[in-house]
């Protein structure tokens, strides 16, 4: 007997042949500016870049963007340079823990930072394996800004009410939409851990940010697939010791 760990996505989201579907993005939208800083979107910096000219082949306009996060002049972007840089449409910096993410997924050579060639100036081994050209690795910011740019697209969308921030019924259309068919119990802890401040007993949790949106939908992802590895046949259960416990719960973000 198999199990369903969600139903399939609207048509508008790509689909794919798993039952573990990953968190897909909305078709790309014209760019707006609701809820975000004056002059910026969602996890852009809201503060132009310093002169000078970008390396050759690179996009002016990303470049721009890196020059004024890379605020040290390193030419290498830190933990603490990228949260400074990103902001939510309340002009709340990015969760550290959200920032910590993004930088494992796009730090791709292990540096601790993110350059806007894909290998800080100090890591030369890097450098030395990434030799076959600019373009090959131009990844790691390109990709940064893409993937947030894409999440920018989702939040857009499930945002309903335009309050930026997105409440339990949003967040339960979003995940739906994505192919998880969270439980009502399974969806209020979501909301509860990933809520933007205290969760008042009394009353609705707050709102999620985009930045925690992010994390949240990013972290049933990520335990979904673990729970998947596990249960070789896909019968809903699984049978795991102390140790696979805590290697999935810890890889969680």
């Amino acid at each position: 007997m198999s199990i369903r760990y969600g139903a399939p996505p609207p048509q508008r989201y790509p689909s794919q042949s798993s039952q573990y579907r990953p968190s897909p993005a909305p078709p790309a939208r014209a760019p707006s500016q609701y809820g975000a800083p004056q002059g910026a979107y969602y996890g852009q910096p809201a503060y132009g870049a310093p002169p000078g000219g970008p390396p050759a082949g690179a996009d002016p306009q990303l470049w721009q963007w890196f020059s004024a996060v890379d605020t040290d002049r390193s030419g290498a972007i830190s933990v603490t340079e990228l949260q400074a840089a990103l902001v939510n449409g309340n002009w709340t910096r990015f969760d550290l823990d959200t920032v910590k993410m993004l930088m494992s997924i796009f730090d791709t050579d292990r540096s601790g930072t993110i350059g806007f060639n894909g290998s800080s100036p100090c890591c030369k081994e890097a450098q030395a394996r990434r030799a076959d050209g600019f373009h090959a690795i131009h990844a790691e910011f390109v990709g940064l800004w893409k993937y947030i740019q894409d999440w920018q697209n989702v939040f857009r969308h499930f945002d309903r009410d335009r309050s930026g921030s997105i409440d339990g019924s949003e967040l339960a259309e979003a995940l739906r939409s994505f192919g998880y068919n969270l439980s009502p119990t399974l969806l209020s802890l979501v909301e509860q851990k990933y809520a933007s401040g205290p969760t008042d007993r009394y009353g609705p949790p707050p709102g999620i940010t985009f930045d925690r949106f992010v994390r949240a939908c990013v972290a049933v992802k990520t335990l979904t697939e673990s729970f998947q590895r596990v249960d070789t046949d896909r019968d809903g259960w699984v049978q795991v010791n102390y140790e696979q416990f805590m290697k999935i719960v810890l890889s969680a973000p």
